[in-house]
Order: structure tokens, then sequence, then C-alpha cells
């Protein structure tokens, strides 16, 4: 079974992506803050990371900057989850390995459940 964490600092959209996830046969975990999710996702070791860029304490591009310097993060997939347009989304995400950047508005929690299974069925 994968692991998943959900670092996203909505409640209601945790919840929704978590039921939908879980449904879909994946183990999930989550954090309401970038902080938390640093702790959360060191500690799970998860598959793949649904990340999204605005938060409190730690915003999701500089999460993920302290992730890939790690050895346990370095490989970790990520797919950013946000209602940032890419136009506007930090540059250092193309550096730091996103395997997918989704806009919340647009994809349901069901087309994003297949994207992470299609992100995971990706070779490294």
């Amino acid at each position: 079974m994968s692991k998943i964490a959900i670092i996203e600092d909505e409640p209601s959209i945790v919840e929704m992506y978590k039921f939908k996830l879980e449904q879909s046969g994946f183990e999930v975990q989550f954090s309401y803050n970038g902080k938390d999710g640093y702790e959360l996702i060191s500690n799970f070791k998860p598959d793949l990371i649904l990340l999204d860029l605005m938060m409190p304490e730690m915003s999701g591009d500089q999460l993920l900057e302290k992730i890939r310097r790690t050895d346990w993060g370095k490989n970790i997939k990520v797919i950013v989850l946000t209602n940032i347009g890419e136009d506007d989304a930090p540059p250092s995400l193309t550096e730091l390995g996103v395997s997918r950047y989704v806009i919340k508005a647009q994809n349901t929690p069901s087309e994003v459940a297949v994207m992470v299974g299609e992100v995971l069925a990706e070779q490294p």
C-alpha cells in the first residue's frame, strides 16, 4: 500500500482528499502547515506528497526545498496542489522536482486520486 502525505492548511480540503485517497487504497497522513508537515514526512516517509504552496509557518516551496536537502526526501514524488496559477508559482519548483502542478479548483478529488496513481506508477 502506497503512503501519501497531504500537507494543506484547509481542514475541509484535507478531509476531502484523505477520504478519496483512502477509498482508492492509499494510506494517508496529513498536516495543516509546513513546519508540522516536515516532521510528519520525516517520520512517515511517504511515497508521494500532495503539497499546498500557501501555508502558515512554512510555505510549500520552502518545505519542499528542506525535504530535498535530506537523503530520505530527495526522491519523494510531489504533486503541488494549489490555487496559485503556474505563472505565479515560485520558480524554484522546477529545480525541486515536482511531478505535477495541479490547480485545486480545476480538478476533482477523484481526478487527483487518479493522478496520484499515475505519478506513483512512473519510473523515477
